[in-house]
């Protein structure tokens, strides 16, 4: 009893030292967590390179925390969106270093790309008219919940 006394004492004394700086609740504590055997679907509707770009970093990063290995990880980006424009064989030149990143995360067959069918066809497109990275599945909600059902986590 007297020890928890004591330890509220010091907190109360202490509080206001902290509640006068710029940091009342102190710095985030940072955890060493290993993450590994990963299966991961993201669902990617975005407008601009800058956005694409950020997932593309995202799936990227998680792959290497991974450890990047194609037997306990996968991760799969499904393109049904405005994006799908940056895919077209046609929009090579204007967007050459997104589709040669993009392309380079396909190698290690960690992450792979999938694309709607039905967005595509919105857009004018048919799989000639998509780089050969991209995988055409029917439907990309569909395929989203399908991947969740075989124990894929989502992200947005």
């Amino acid at each position: 009893m007297i020890k928890r006394i004591l330890l509220i004492a010091a907190l109360a004394f202490s509080l206001p030292a902290l509640a006068a700086s710029n940091a009342p609740w102190g710095s985030a504590k940072e955890l060493d967590i290993e993450y590994s055997k990963q299966k991961v679907v993201y669902d990617t509707a975005v407008k601009t390179v800058e956005a694409l770009t950020s997932v593309l970093d995202r799936a990227s990063y998680l792959s290497a925390l991974n450890g990047a290995d194609p037997f306990d990880n996968k991760i799969v980006i499904v393109l049904h969106g405005n994006e799908i424009n940056f895919f077209a064989i046609k929009n090579y030149a204007k967007n050459k270093a997104l589709m040669e990143r993009a392309q380079s995360l396909t190698v290690g067959g960690i992450i792979e790309f999938r694309m709607c069918k039905i967005a595509a066809e919105g857009h004018g497109y048919q799989p000639k008219d998509i780089h050969g990275f991209v995988s055409m599945v029917p439907m990309g909600d569909a395929e989203i919940i399908r991947l969740q059902h075989e124990g894929y986590g989502y992200m947005r």
